[in-house]
This record gives structure tokens, sequence and C-alpha cells, in this order.
């Protein structure tokens, strides 16, 4: 049986190789995954699945290094830096072949080898500038 700090781990790797199907995979059919910078919530497996496909749709060389990865029972906590170079969906105007990087954290609620439930913060801001957008 897989530990949360294994599972976690496995959801990095394929981050770094960019399969949606792998990382949807790793998650419980309800699960809810809420990225504070970005508000709404992700409700459910098939809804992160599509989240993961549009992410990398939008950001194809995306990278997630693991800074530390620790365990607590039920709870990997990830501390992370990454980046990647942002082409967005097509629709954006001058964000194109934009290269960002970012540190954040995660916290993933992991019950049989399955995450229910993840928290991640990373600086909304930070990415903004990097890529070109700003802030409504």
């Amino acid at each position: 049986m897989r530990t949360p700090k294994q599972v976690i781990s496995a959801w990095v790797d394929a981050m770094n190789v960019h399969d949606a199907d792998a990382a949807a995979a790793l998650y419980d059919e309800d699960a809810v995954n809420i990225q504070i910078a970005i508000g709404t919530p992700v409700e459910g497996k098939s809804a992160i699945h599509r989240d993961f496909v549009n992410f990398f749709r939008s950001t194809p060389d995306t990278y997630t290094h693991i800074e530390n990865l620790f365990e607590d029972g039920e709870w990997a906590i990830l501390e992370w830096s990454g980046g990647g170079t942002f082409i967005g969906d097509g629709t954006e105007l001058g964000t194109v072949d934009k290269k960002y990087t970012l540190r954040g954290c995660g916290f993933f609620h992991v019950i049989d080898e399955k995450i229910r439930f993840q928290r991640g913060y990373w600086d909304k801001l930070t990415w903004f500038k990097q890529v070109g957008r700003t802030i409504d």
C-alpha cells in the first residue's frame, strides 16, 4: 500500500510527464481541489482531469520540483518550485510564449491511496506579472 508521500511523489511524476490521465487517476471520484489563488474549487475526478488537460495544453513544458515533501498520517505536504512557458488557450492576447517560475505548497489528504482533498498556495500576482496579464 502506497503512503501519502508516495502518492504525491507519483503525482509530481505525472505532472512532469504531462500525463493528465495518470495525474487524475490518483484522485478519489469525489475529490476536491482548491487552489487558493484561483478561488473556485474543482470538484470531482472528471473535473480535475479536465483541469489537468487544460493546464498541460496551456503550459506544455510545465515542470515541478520537490523542495520538501512531508507526511503526517493521512496528509502529505509538498513544497514545490516549478514553471514553464504559458501559451494560453488561444484566446489570451499578449500572453503567448511567456516563461514563468513559481514556488508554492500543497496540502493533500490521501485516503486508501487516493487524493480526497487538495489545497494549494501560490502567488497569482507573481504569475500574472510574468505572463503579462493584469488582475481585474
